[in-house]
């Protein structure tokens, strides 16, 4: 029994999910790539928490904030991964767009005019900035995808009855 669907309502071999396999390899990508990308975000941005919290130094709220950003983004990249979660699931790549939104705004503003010169850490973070609008770009995509899927491919049968189509 599929989310939402009665085993009554006469449905055939779809289920909310929707779709063939070919039409979720791109829904699998997209989340694969979210997932890689949110990694880097948070090994990227968390080494330089790590080397605050050995030097003795405080860990600036910025670089808590895109770590834990990535967090999120990783995390809610694997549970999405289920096209099924997936078609419900839109309004929180909304919520995972605005972070990374405010990660890429925040960051783009310290370091894309910062002269880098010799400075490895810069150079990185200038790199990281860059990985942030990917990041923004990909939860972005999968947010019109599910808004997409959601108001235009929903066509199941009500719960109960299974007569009216939702």
């Amino acid at each position: 029994m599929a989310f939402g669907r009665s085993r009554f309502a006469g449905s055939s071999s779809s289920s909310t999910s929707g779709g063939s396999l070919l039409s979720k390899v791109p829904l699998w990508v997209l989340r694969f790539l979210q997932f890689v990308f949110a990694i880097t975000v948070i090994g990227l941005y968390a080494q330089d928490l790590n080397k605050g919290y050995r030097g003795g130094l405080y860990s600036d709220s910025k670089w808590g904030f895109a770590t834990a950003t990535g967090v999120i983004g990783a995390v809610s990249a694997l549970v999405l991964i289920w096209p099924a979660l997936s078609m419900w699931a839109w309004g929180w790549d909304f919520v995972v767009f605005i972070l990374f939104t405010a990660v890429f705004g925040l960051f783009a503003k310290i370091f894309i005019h910062e002269y880098a010169g010799d400075n490895g850490a810069i150079k990185r973070l200038k790199r990281a900035v860059w990985i942030d609008l990917i990041n923004m770009l990909l939860w972005f995509v999968t947010f019109v995808y599910g808004v997409v899927r959601f108001f235009f491919f929903r066509k199941g049968k009500s719960q109960f009855t299974g007569r009216a189509t939702v």
